[in-house]
């Protein structure tokens, strides 16, 4: 029963749920960040890039022609999804920024 009361003792320490808090706290922080990229930001971008949805942009590795990214999926190609990617990259650029600040 020795480890079950030092697991105790480790669990109640303050920074352990410090820890805890801040893991939770960030999980939401970054769903928020998501959907500021994804329901602001980028509808914004899209309208000054010329009414483009940045999350559309692909390439498919087949080397065919697709009208849509929903229609290549449909079918199944090889997609190299970079409009996500920047997405992505847009999200961890404000989360960093946010941190450092």
């Amino acid at each position: 029963m020795k480890v079950i009361s030092e697991f105790k003792a480790f669990v109640l320490r303050g920074s352990v749920i410090d820890l805890a808090v801040g893991v939770i706290i960030g999980a939401a922080f970054g769903k928020i960040v998501t959907s500021l990229v994804d329901n602001i930001l980028n509808p914004v971008l899209g309208l000054f890039l010329g009414k483009m949805d940045m999350k559309g942009l692909y390439l498919a590795l087949d080397g065919k022609a697709y009208a849509t990214l929903e229609e290549a999926e449909k079918v199944k190609a090889p997609l190299l999804k970079y409009g996500l990617f920047l997405q992505n990259i847009l999200d961890f650029v404000i989360i960093a920024f946010v941190i450092f600040i």
